[in-house]
């Protein structure tokens, strides 16, 4: 992850747009990749109903730890707000499991 840029004379972080830009694409591939990563594993484990829908954002709560580690817990630093790093791309990503998720467990225990 980039820095979003440096502070001023006053103190005060400056948030650079491309930066902030490739630190939310960042985000998005990650979530989209883990998305797709367990929905496969959710369908070969055999989750059904709510079950599934749990593990997901279970899954997506760890994501948001990790990223939250790997900014070190200075989410200003590198995002203009909480919301970016916390739920960024999570009902965006739940598309993509559920199409993998329904697509692994038809192929594991349906045929």
């Amino acid at each position: 992850m980039a820095a979003a840029g440096g502070t001023s004379s006053d103190d005060v972080p400056v948030i650079q747009a491309e930066n902030l830009t490739s630190n939310v694409r960042s985000i998005l591939y990650s979530r989209t990749f883990l998305s797709i990563i367990s929905g496969v594993v959710a369908g070969i484990w055999g989750f059904t109903g709510l079950t599934g829908f749990v593990f997901y954002f279970l899954i997506m709560m760890v994501a948001s730890i990790g990223l939250l580690a790997k900014s070190k817990f200075s989410v200003h630093t590198y995002f203009d707000s909480w919301s970016r790093i916390l739920v960024e791309g999570v009902l965006a990503g739940l598309m993509s499991f559920v199409l993998f998720w329904t697509f692994a467990y038809d192929i594991v225990h349906i045929f």
